[in-house]
């Protein structure tokens, strides 16, 4: 069965950071795009950045670029990561990571409609 996996949400204050990780069971994430996507409470899910399945190409949402940098783990290929600084509590959501099989290798989409493979969300409370 394959299954995407986010942790490494918490509680943190602001100006704080956190590293989420996106963790493909029973498969590899090798062509695979993989996008990061929240949604706070009474708002609609937000597409937050997204890297492309070959050749690493990213995109960010305007809000968290600078802030956020997304990543594979190349190693293994099992594995994306969503790097979080500078946090504050607009920030606060849960996290979804969410998967789609590509054939345009060099090109992602923050857009939610292109994914349809998603984890359970992880959340991340910013807060002093």
């Amino acid at each position: 069965q394959l299954q995407l996996v986010e942790s490494g949400g918490g509680l943190v204050q602001p100006g704080g950071s956190l590293r989420l990780s996106c963790a493909a069971s029973g498969f590899s994430l090798d062509y695979y795009a993989v996008g990061w996507f929240r949604q706070a409470p009474g708002k609609e899910r937000e597409g937050v950045s997204c890297i492309s399945s070959i050749g690493g190409a990213t995109n960010y949402t305007d809000s968290v670029r600078g802030r956020f940098t997304i990543s594979r783990d190349n190693a293994v290929n099992t594995a994306v990561y969503l790097q979080m600084n500078s946090l504050n509590p607009e920030d606060t959501a849960i996290y979804y990571c969410a998967a789609i099989i590509t054939t345009v290798p060099s090109m992602c989409s923050t857009a939610a409609t292109m994914y349809d493979l998603w984890g359970q969300g992880t959340q991340v409370t910013v807060s002093s």
